[in-house]
Order: structure tokens, then C-alpha cells, then sequence
């Protein structure tokens, strides 16, 4: 009887971290979509691990969007993504400082080739930030490296 209830106990402990865990992990509903970011900075921090990299940049004051960010090829994915689009409508972040941008997980990165950024380097993205900026987190769409343009909603077509 004593057994049962330990495994039972285990169980519901289980239940519960598993439960926290999708908690913690936002969907991507949270993210302002209406609004690409174009966020560019020196590299603080990486984080190149599952479930999703995360890289630290600070965002200066003075940033500038490219001229010819609407007109780049974007690469290919396997999902449709309407990707000029994106691009052309993005727009500098209000809010200047560190931005942490999240990237897909592993999986996708590895299928793209992503280089592992170095702190100290110098990246930029087009994410979606949350509404307001207030937390300073985007999720990527498209991360460049060294005038790379990655897509990362999904895997290369």
C-alpha cells in the first residue's frame, strides 16, 4: 500500500513540473507580428543549446535600418513564409539596450548551417517583439550573420 502512494505521489509531481514547464514556454501568439523588428548589435551572451538558442545583444541608440533590407533575397523554407514582406516592413525597436532574440531550436539551426556567434560579434535579426518592448525579447524570424540571411521559421526548402 505504502508503494501505491509513492508512486502515485511521483506521479503527480511529475504532472506538475510537466505543466510548469509548457507554462513557461510561450506561444507564439504572444509576439506582436503586425511589427518586425530590425534589431542589430554586439553580441553579450549565447546561449547555443535546446530548446531554443537565445543570444544577448545590446541595441544602441543610434541604430540604423539598412537601405537595402527590403530588397535582400530570402532564402527558401519549407514553410510559406512571405518573407520580402517581413522585411520590408521592418522597423527599429523603440527601446535601446539588451535585447535577448530567441532562434529556433537546434534542429533548424543545424539544418541552415547557422555559424555559432562568438560573444563580441556583431549580429542582427528581424524578430517580433513583444507589444510593448517592456521585456526586450523577440522571437527571430530571420537572423544575419556576416550578411548571411537565415530563415528560421522553418527548415531550408
Amino acid at each position: 500500500m505504502q508503494r501505491r502512494h509513492i508512486l502515485l505521489g511521483a506521479t503527480a509531481i511529475g504532472a506538475t513540473l510537466a505543466s510548469q514547464r509548457s507554462l513557461a514556454h510561450h506561444g507564439w501568439s504572444s509576439f506582436d507580428e503586425t511589427r518586425p523588428l530590425y534589431l542589430s548589435g554586439r553580441i553579450k551572451a549565447v546561449k547555443w543549446q535546446n530548446p531554443h538558442a537565445e543570444i544577448v545583444i545590446t541595441v544602441a541608440a543610434n541604430g540604423v535600418l539598412p537601405a537595402d533590407l527590403s530588397s535582400r533575397k530570402v532564402p527558401a523554407q519549407t514553410s510559406s513564409v512571405d518573407g520580402a514582406k517581413i522585411l520590408a516592413a521592418a522597423s527599429l525597436p523603440r527601446k535601446v539596450g539588451d535585447w535577448t532574440i530567441e532562434l529556433s531550436p537546434m534542429t533548424r539551426i543545424n539544418a541552415w548551417k547557422v555559424p555559432e556567434p562568438r560573444v563580441g560579434d556583431i549580429v542582427s535579426a528581424v524578430a517580433y517583439g513583444f507589444t510593448d518592448e517592456k521585456d526586450a525579447f523577440a522571437r527571430v524570424e530571420y537572423l544575419i550573420i556576416g550578411g548571411q540571411l537565415y530563415g528560421l521559421r522553418s527548415s531550408p526548402a
